[in-house]
Formats: structure tokens, sequence, C-alpha cells
């Protein structure tokens, strides 16, 4: 990817960044609406969150089936059909008139998701400066929770001020990856699957070919594995804030608009996005251990300030929460993608994602049928305990490996890690043309001699 111009390095990761914003954009602006959904249409909780995770579900079903697929026909078609689905839902969410086209609106998001998630992280990696490793594990992170808690918050003050807030909000959206789905065309398009091999024929370096199953390398299982528990806390820790948060502050605060309702998740958001601005430089280590103790405090003392009824103490809380969801994230892509090669970045995040959006989906199923039983609160507080237990586990299994990254990569960046290969290949070749070189010399000197 070396000899792609700036401007066009540029233009891409811009491109990226912008949409995987808008996309999680469109996955939290139905946030605010749940509550008056439920209240429409008589709802009962668990019916509310299951419109929440079947968003999770098709998602996964979508990433197992096509999560590797942009890196053997190439990011932009994946990100255009992603982009036009995605409007799709919008407009159904937009005319819903009841339980049966919310599932459906929020099943085709979810499918959208799938196909632009690992899409859009790997054309994140694929146009970073390729001199700044970490540029790109921040940037999906920051990415992510700036659209998380723009959706949120935008939806709820449409909401407040905005008679027809579903046309305001969701028709809005569907217009904006329409134009989405038109504009990736522009973008360059880095990713060839088709060099590796060249590469592996010209140097004799063996180069992974990408896989259109969805599949770890063998060197990734093992960090991947300390991973998992940190994922499953922190994205749990995220769909219970978007499927229950606003109902839990009305319910439990007493709030009475929907930006107050809503409040929680841009706090969330927002704190998140300054940690990992903060810690960015620091190793994939330092990043993992914080966002894991962090997450589990503030979850802790997000129950107590439950027990105490205190809306202040809660929010200060959500706001440590915040501060470990982004960098727990971003520590997992710290410690794996500096291993992964051009041609397998799609089908490692779709791994990631995938674990992401079970745990995404599941507890708060489960959450939502332990409200008839348990309230509200109650079932916020099951969860928590849950979350509370996996960071500690989390964090200690991530003290107990340390970053011993290659030194090739540690050197060159993910960018470049297949030019690595074939720089270290043609380095090697040519020290064994100049020795044979040299000895075919050494046998003619000694002819002559004779």
């Amino acid at each position: 990817m070396s000899e792609l111009p700036l401007a066009g390095r540029r233009r891409g990761f811009g491109f990226a960044i912008t949409a995987t914003m808008l996309m999680m954009i469109a996955a939290s602006a139905p946030s605010p609406f749940y509550p008056e959904l439920a209240a429409q249409f008589e709802l009962p909780p668990v019916a509310i969150t299951l419109i929440f995770a079947v968003y999770a579900f098709t998602m996964l079903a979508t990433l197992l089936l096509t999560g590797a697929l942009s890196d053997t026909v190439g990011r932009r078609p994946v990100i255009a059909a992603g982009s036009v689905v995605l409007a799709a839902s919008l407009l159904l969410f937009w005319q819903s008139g009841g339980l049966a086209t919310l599932l459906i609106a929020r099943a085709l998001q979810g499918i959208a998701a799938g196909l632009l998630l690992p899409a859009l992280s790997a054309m994140v990696v694929d146009f970073a400066p390729p001199r700044q490793s970490e540029a790109a594990s921040l940037w999906n992170t920051i990415a992510a929770m700036t659209g998380l808690g723009i959706g949120a918050i935008t939806s709820a003050f449409v909401l407040d001020l905005v008679v027809d807030a579903p046309s305001a909000v969701f028709g809005t959206l569907a217009v904006v990856f329409i134009l989405a789905a038109a504009v990736v065309w522009a973008t360059p398009e880095a990713t060839r699957s088709t060099r590796s091999a060249r590469s592996t024929r010209s140097t004799g370096v063996h180069v992974e070919r990408t896989r259109s199953r969805l599949a770890v390398p063998a060197r990734l299982r093992r960090p991947l594995g300390v991973a998992v528990p940190a994922i499953i806390a922190g994205w749990a820790t995220n769909g219970l804030f978007l499927a229950l948060g606003s109902s839990l502050v009305a319910q439990e605060f007493g709030a009475t608009t929907h930006a107050q309702q809503s409040v929680a998740i841009p706090i969330f958001a927002v704190a998140g996005i300054i940690t990992s601005v903060l810690l960015h430089r620091r190793s994939a280590r330092i990043v993992s251990v914080y966002g894991t103790s962090a997450l589990g405090v503030g979850t802790a003392l997000s129950l107590l300030a439950l027990a105490l009824n205190s809306l202040p103490v809660y929010l200060l809380t959500v706001a440590v929460v915040g501060t470990g969801f982004g960098t727990a994230f971003m520590g997992v892509l710290k410690t794996l993608m500096p291993r992964v090669g051009p041609t397998e970045r799609a089908a490692v995040m779709a791994v990631i994602y995938t674990v992401s959006y079970l745990a995404f989906g599941v507890p708060t199923i489960v959450a939502g049928l332990l409200v008839p039983v348990a309230t509200l609160r109650g079932a916020m507080t099951v969860v928590g305990v849950v979350i509370v237990v996996l960071c500690a586990v989390a964090t200690m299994r991530r003290l107990r490996i340390r970053d011993v990254p290659d030194r090739s990569e540690a050197a060159h960046p993910v960018t470049e890690l297949s030019d690595v290969l074939v720089e270290r290949a043609d380095r090697d070749g040519a020290a064994s043309a100049a020795s044979a070189s040299g000895e075919r010399r050494a046998r003619g000197q000694a002819g002559e001699g004779r």
C-alpha cells in the first residue's frame, strides 16, 4: 500500500472514520425511542430487549457468513451493499406500525452492520498513517464511541423538540447512507488479495492467503483468548446502556424528558473518547489493564448509586464505566492488529465483532427476561455483578501476559506487514545470490591457478 498517494490515503481514512461514526449513530439512534415504542404498542420489557437484541443476532449471522468478504472482493462493494441495506432498515423504522415491523427493521440493521463493521474497521487500518501503529486502534475507538453518543442524544433532543421525530431521525439517516453507498466508490481500494500471492511466488516467502471462512490465524488465538472476557464485559455494558439505560433513568431517577433519560449515553461515550486519546500511546498491556479495571470498578459503583438512588452519583459512575469500555476495546485492538496481515484484517475484525455482539445481545435479553421477576433495578444488578467478575478475570489474565511483539512488526506497523515480509525475503535472496556468486568466483580463480 505504500504506492498509494498521500491524498488518496487521507481520503480513504477520512471516509472510513466518518462512515464508522455514522453507522454507530444509526445503531444508537433508536435507543431513546424504546420507552415511547413500548408505551405506543403496549410492549412488555422483554419485547424491547428482543427488538434490540435481534440486531446483534442477525449481525452475528452476517459476520459468520461474510466477515472476511471484503478481504477478497474489496472494501468498496461490501461497504456499498451494507449502506444500502442500512438505508432500507432505517426506512422501515420510519414507517414502523408494530412489533413485527420493528423486528424486521432491526434485523436488516444487523445484517448491514455485519457487512459494514469488518470492512470499515479494516479500511481504517488500510489507510492509517504508515508509521503510527496506534492510529488505527485509536480512531476505530473514537469513531465508534462518537457515533454512539451523538446518535442517542440527538434522537433524544429531536423527540423533545420535533413533532414528527421518526421522519427527522430515520428519514435523514436513510438519505445519508444512500449517499454513502455512492461516495465509497470515490475512495481508493487499498487491499488486494492477489498482492500476497504475487509476493509469495516471487520471493518464496509464505504469506497466508485470505480465507473465505471466518477464522483467526494460529498466532492470534492465545492473545484473543485472553481478550475475550474484556470484550464480553465491555459490550454487555454497552448493550445494557443502549437497550435499558433510558428506561432505567426514567424509572429509578424520575427523568421526564427524552434528553434527561438519554443523558447517560453521551456521558459514557465522551468519557471513553477522552480516555482513549490520553492513553493511546501507552502499551497495549497498560491500556487493556486500565480498561478492564475501570470498567469493573465503575460498574460496581453504579450499582451502589442505584442503591443510593442518586442520579448525580450514577452519572459520575457512568463516566468511569465509559473510560473503561473505550480503553478496554482499544487495548484489544492494540494487542491484535499489529500482528495481522493486510489480507487477514476483515476476517480478524469479524471474529472480534462476533464475540462483541454475542455479548451485546445475550445479556440484554437475559436482563429483559429478569425484569418482570426482579424489577429493572434487580435485573441490572444481576448482570452488573457478572460484568464485575468478568472484569476481574480479564484484568488478572492480562497482567500475566507481557507485550512481546515480533521485532519486525514493532518496527513496521500493520499497514506495512506484508511489505516487511517481502523486503526481508528480498534481502535474504540477495544475500544468497551474493554468496553463490562469491563461491563461483573463488572456484574460477582456483581453476586459473591450476
